[in-house]
């Protein structure tokens, strides 16, 4: 069947794993959707500190997560699992960290919501050319208690996702785009005029700018994030108009082909905000190692995407609790191996914010991390 019986618990011991499951199990068109998209960052460890007790807690925006790794934005979650996104949310709720549901969602906010009540959640938000319905879907998630609104800013127009192109890709006839079915949807009977991601084409307004970080604060007391920044003339702008977070990513590697990876933009992106607002980064988060060396570069909090839907191919909610669980062991692992400095997630960016990205003995040169 779609969903076969997982393997043994036993035998999931890394991301990869899950990663050769879906793509062992998944059909090849719902793999190649999600991983359509080596890096020598190295550390230099210290050893004989104490590394006997290790916090791992951190703060994004006020609210504690139990480990500084949360869940991306990604479209379509039940082509992973028939609970979608349901699942999605109660396995950030289980694991007590950060949710960034999709516009792109196979259900509507209000079922993430009653699947996971009393979650931290953020919303993140493409601006259609529908501004009404942009502005419903901000306006319904500030009531339904989501605690972040996210704007994806690298998204003008899709890009060229050739597997999908090869493969033909649309959603399934029972899979909507669902918190834009009453806004965008073509009338019944005229589904010729959808696109392949299961929404008219041309709906994303290509004709967004930095006055609508403006726009989208007039509507909403939420604080904003913006996803997609890669420079730090970008990050300048971010902080001048207002934002209060930035998520470093290019977006899995699915838009401008020969962009930069997140990892290298991620120090630019930090030495231009100087600690003004707070900067997570996504895209290439593998291993336990990996948060640690994020944190090292400045990141306040990193966001999975591949190997969050990976996990709900394996088990639904089960299977990401694993894979949270396997970051947060071998994150925790990372911190101890390092030695100093790494007895909690603040007395890496205490000293980092002193002395520079170099302090406790990271040095970076990444040739891609998507």
């Amino acid at each position: 069947g779609l969903f076969p019986t997982p393997l043994s618990a036993m035998a999931m011991v890394c991301l990869s794993d899950f990663e050769a499951y879906a793509k062992k199990y998944l059909p090849k068109i719902a793999w190649d959707y999600f991983a359509a998209g080596a890096d020598e960052i190295r550390f230099r460890p210290r050893m004989l500190w104490d590394v006997s007790v290790m916090d791992i807690k951190t703060k994004i925006l006020g609210s504690e997560i139990s480990f500084p790794v949360g869940i991306a934005p990604t479209g379509f979650h039940q082509l992973a699992w028939p609970d979608g996104e349901k699942s999605t949310a109660r396995a950030a709720r289980a694991m007590n960290t950060c949710y960034i549901a999709s516009t792109y969602s196979t259900c509507t906010l209000e079922e993430i919501c009653v699947a996971a009540p009393g979650g931290l959640r953020w919303f993140q938000l493409y601006i259609h050319r529908n501004r009404a319905a942009s502005q419903q879907l901000v306006q319904r998630a500030e009531a339904l208690g989501f605690q972040g609104l996210v704007l994806t800013a690298d998204l003008p127009y899709t890009g060229k996702r050739r597997d999908d192109v090869r493969n033909g890709f649309c959603l399934p006839p029972h899979m909507k785009v669902k918190n834009l079915e009453q806004h965008i949807f073509s009338p019944a009977g005229s589904g010729d005029d959808w696109s392949e991601y299961g929404l008219p084409p041309n709906s994303l307004d290509p004709s967004v700018t930095w006055n609508d970080v403006y726009w989208l604060r007039s509507l909403t007391r939420l604080p904003i994030i913006i996803k997609g920044i890669l420079t730090r003339e970008d990050a300048e702008l971010a902080v001048r108009h207002g934002v209060l977070g930035i998520i470093v990513s290019n977006h899995g590697g699915r838009q401008l082909d020969e962009g930069p990876a997140t990892i290298d933009a991620l120090v630019e992106v930090v030495e231009a905000v100087r600690g003004r607002v707070e900067v997570y980064v996504d895209g290439g988060i593998r291993k336990g190692s990996d948060v640690l060396k994020a944190l090292a570069l400045g990141a306040k909090c990193v966001f999975i995407g591949r190997p969050a839907l990976w996990g709900l191919a394996y088990k639904g909610e089960e299977g990401l609790q694993d894979v949270l669980r396997i970051l947060q062991d071998e994150f925790r692992l990372s911190m101890a191996l390092a030695g100093e400095y790494c007895q909690s997630c603040r007395s890496i960016w205490t000293t980092l914010s002193g002395t520079g990205c170099d302090s406790w003995g990271v040095w970076c040169r990444a040739r891609s991390w998507t």
